[in-house]
């Protein structure tokens, strides 16, 4: 069965990212259509990209073994969700070079996007559509955009009814697009 790792792209101490990926990962394990495996990128303490060798020429083979371990992570799903926040209307820094620090382990694989933000992370998600374009990912058209101002109260977070619909409706492209490749 195809393989789709959740990466939660926060490592903020604190984050509200961590109970988004939870709802992502406890509503997909009620699906048949594929495996889930929650990524969460704070376990992985990838380092800044300083490698002398580009990642996409480092054929895996990497200097640091946090590196390694993301890469061997990473190459084991078949397509992904982005859990994203989104930092001063774009993408979430560490999460960026989480990814500028790999190369092959992304190419030409689906990903899907749940984002959360002031705005329901629109615009990181739209800067994240340009970046995976860069590894020939095919960026799955509907996405869950989670608003901090409908989404997320004083008791924690509380997605509305549509966006469960919402969710299930990503699940299920990206399932499609895996199970196409």
């Amino acid at each position: 069965m195809a393989k789709i790792g959740v990466i939660l792209g926060s490592i903020r101490q604190g984050r509200v990212g961590e109970h988004v990926a939870q709802w992502v990962m406890e509503t997909a394990r009620g699906r048949d259509g594929a495996d889930y495996e929650l990524l969460d990128l704070a376990e992985f303490n990838v380092p800044l990209l300083t490698a002398p060798t580009p990642p996409a020429m480092a054929a895996k083979n990497y200097d640091d073994a946090a590196v390694t371990a993301w890469s061997k992570a990473v190459d084991a799903c078949d397509g992904f969700i982005f859990v994203t926040a989104e930092f001063n209307h774009s993408v979430p820094g560490a999460f960026k070079n989480a990814v500028d620090s790999l190369g092959p382990e992304w190419t030409r694989k689906p990903v899907a996007f749940v984002g959360y933000g002031a705005e329901g992370a629109s615009r990181a998600v739209e800067h994240w559509r340009q970046i995976i374009a860069n590894f020939s990912m095919f960026g799955v058209r509907n996405q869950v955009s989670l608003s901090f101002a409908g989404d997320f109260s004083a008791d924690g977070f509380t997605p509305r009814e549509v966006k469960n619909s919402d969710l299930e409706r990503v699940l299920g492209d990206i399932e499609l697009e895996v199970a196409s490749r």
